[in-house]
C-alpha cells in the first residue's frame, strides 16, 4: 500500500510541477507587468481598506485566514527539510517562487471573487467555483469542478488534518511532557468553538493569532540575526552563492538545491494550488481586483517574512547538515540530528540555553493549529459545492456536519498516532489540486488580465479606492452572476 501510494505521490510531485508551478508564476508576472513589485503599495494600503459586511469577511480577515492556511508546519519543519535536502540556496529558489508565485496567486483569488456565489447567507468561492463557470458551465467544466472539489475535501478534511496535530502533540510532549491523549482533547475542543462558528468565527480568530503569532516569530529571528549581525555577510553570500552552484561544497547539488527550494516554496506559500481563493472569495469588496492584489501580499508574508526567519536563525547559528546526492553528509554541525523543528530548536537555544525547545513547540501550535482552522473552511467550502449537484433535503447540512466530525477525529487521532501515510495521501490531494488549479487558472487567464487591467485603469483614472468598480458585462465576462445581481441590486 504505502508502496504504490508513494509512486503515486512521485508522478503527481515530479519536475513537471515545479516546471508547471513557475511557469504559470512567470507568465502572469509578464501578463500583469511585475505587478507583485509595482503595487505593494497598493497591496499594503488594500489590507487595511477593506469593507465588512452580513455575508461577507474584511480583505484583512481573508488575508489572515489565507495566511493561517499558508503558514503551517512548512514554514519550521518545510525550511529545515529543503535546507538540509538542499542546501543554503534552497533558501534563495524560496523566495523565488514566492516572487513568481505572487502572480499565481492574484490570478486565483481574483477568478474566486469574480465567480463567487451568495449561499446561506455567507460568500463561497474558488477553484471549482470558477472552473465550471469560467470555463462555460458545460458539462467538461461541471465534472472538472467536482473532481477538484473532490481532492480538495480528501487533501483538507481527511488527510492532512492529523499530520499538523501529531506535528503539535509531539513538539509540545518533547518540551512539556504532556500527553498526547490531553493535547488531543485540548486541540479538540479548541477547533469545535472555532469551526461551529462558520467563516465569521475563524476570520475573527485568524485575524487575532496570525499577526501575533506570526509578529514574534519574526521577532525572535531578528533577534538572532542581530546577535550574530557579524555573519550576516558570510550567510548572505553562501545562500546566493550555493544557488547556483558556485559554492564548491554544494556545487554536486545544484539540482537538488533548485528542486528542493522550489517545492518547499511552493508547498508553503501554496500559490496556485487552490487553497488561498476559499479565503478570498469571502472577502467583501467593491473590486475582484482588490482581493488578488492582497493575496498576492500574503505570498510575500509567508515566504519572504516567516520561512525566511526560520532560515536565517538556522544558517546563521549552523544549526543546519546538509545530505549529498549518495547519502552522505556534505556538512554535519549536528550529528545524529532528525530533520525537521530540531534545527530551529537548536537555533533558539544557541540564543536562549534551554528555550528552544518550548519556543518552537509554542510556534508550532500555532502555526498548526490555524492551518487547522484553514484546512477546515477550505473542506467546508468544497463541500458546499458538492452538496450543490446532488438533489436532496438539508443534504448541505448533513454533509457540514459529518465533515466537521470528521475532521474532529482525524485531529485527535494524528496525535496519537503518527501521520507518515497521511502525509503521503495529503500530499497527493495537494499535488492534485496544484496540477488541477494552474491548468484551470491558465486557461482562464485572460478573465483574471481583464480583472486586472479594469481596477488599473480606474486606479489611473484618479477614482478613490472606495469607488471602483466591477461590471463583468462591460468587459464581456460571463456567468458572474454575482456581480450582475450587486450592480441591479444599486441601480
Amino acid at each position: 500500500m504505502e508502496g504504490i501510494v508513494n509512486s503515486i505521490n512521485n508522478l503527481i510531485w515530479s519536475n513537471w510541477l515545479i516546471y508547471l508551478c513557475l511557469g504559470a508564476g512567470i507568465y502572469f508576472s509578464f501578463r500583469t507587468r511585475f505587478s507583485q513589485v509595482r503595487h505593494i503599495k497598493e497591496m499594503v494600503t488594500l489590507l487595511f481598506k477593506g469593507e465588512k459586511s452580513a455575508e461577507g469577511i474584511s480583505s484583512f480577515q481573508a488575508l489572515c485566514t489565507a495566511l493561517a492556511g499558508r503558514i503551517g508546519t512548512g514554514n519550521i519543519a518545510g525550511v529545515a527539510t529543503a535546507i538540509a535536502m538542499g542546501g543554503p540556496g534552497a533558501l534563495f529558489w524560496m523566495w523565488a517562487i514566492a516572487f513568481l508565485g505572487a502572480g499565481s496567486a492574484f490570478a486565483e483569488s481574483a477568478l474566486a471573487q469574480i465567480y463567487k456565489e451568495e449561499h446561506d447567507g455567507q460568500y463561497r468561492g474558488g477553484p471549482a467555483y470558477y472552473i465550471e463557470k469560467g470555463l462555460g458551465n458545460t458539462k467538461f467544466s461541471k465534472w472538472y469542478g467536482i473532481l477538484f472539489a473532490v481532492a480538495t475535501v480528501l487533501a483538507t478534511g481527511v488527510f492532512l488534518p492529523g499530520v499538523q496535530s501529531n506535528s503539535i502533540a509531539v513538539a509540545v510532549n518533547n518540551a512539556f511532557g504532556i500527553s498526547p491523549s490531553i493535547i488531543a482533547a485540548v486541540i479538540v475542543v479548541l477547533l469545535s468553538l472555532i469551526i461551529f462558528g462558520g467563516i465569521k468565527r475563524i476570520g475573527s480568530a485568524a485575524e487575532l493569532i496570525v499577526p501575533i503569532m506570526g509578529g514574534i516569530y519574526i521577532l525572535m529571528s531578528v533577534v538572532i540575526i542581530v546577535v550574530n549581525i557579524r555573519h550576516v555577510p558570510d550567510v548572505l553570500a553562501l545562500i546566493f552563492k550555493s544557488a547556483f552552484g558556485a559554492e564548491q561544497a554544494f556545487a554536486g547539488i545544484l539540482g537538488s538545491t533548485i528542486a528542493w527550494g522550489v517545492k518547499r516554496g511552493v508547498y508553503s506559500n501554496e500559490a496556485g494550488q487552490g487553497t488561498g481563493p476559499q479565503a478570498a472569495a469571502a472577502a467583501e469588496v467593491s473590486h475582484p481586483a482588490k482581493q488578488g492584489l492582497v493575496q498576492s501580499f500574503s505570498v510575500y508574508v509567508d515566504t519572504l517574512f516567516v520561512c525566511s526567519a526560520t532560515g536565517f536563525m538556522i544558517l546563521m547559528t549552523d544549526s543546519y547538515n546538509v545530505m549529498g546526492s549518495g547519502g552522505s553528509m556534505i556538512v554535519e554541525n549536528l550529528p545524529g540530528v532528525e530533520i525537521g523543528p530540531i534545527y530551529t530548536q537548536t537555533a533558539v537555544n544557541s540564543l536562549i540555553p534551554g528555550f528552544g525547545a518550548a519556543f518552537v513547540a509554542i510556534a508550532l501550535f500555532f502555526f498548526a493549529f490555524t492551518t487547522l482552522m484553514a484546512y477546515y473552511y477550505i473542506a467546508e467550502v468544497n463541500v458546499t459545492y458538492i452538496c450543490k449537484k446532488i438533489k436532496g433535503k438539508n443534504i448541505n447540512k448533513i454533509a457540514v456536519n459529518l465533515l466537521r466530525i470528521v475532521l474532529l477525529f482525524m485531529t485527535a487521532f494524528g496525535c496519537i498516532k503518527t501521520a507518515a501515510l497521511a502525509w503521503t495521501l495529503g500530499d497527493i490531494g495537494v499535488g492534485s489540486m496544484a496540477w488541477l488549479n494552474i491548468v484551470a487558472i491558465l486557461l482562464l487567464s485572460n478573465t483574471a488580465i481583464k480583472c486586472f487591467k479594469d481596477y488599473e485603469s480606474q486606479l489611473k483614472a484618479g477614482i478613490p479606492r472606495e469607488q471602483i468598480t466591477f461590471d463583468p458585462i462591460k468587459l464581456g465576462i460571463k456567468n458572474a452572476d454575482f456581480w450582475v445581481q450587486k450592480n441591479k441590486n444599486k441601480i
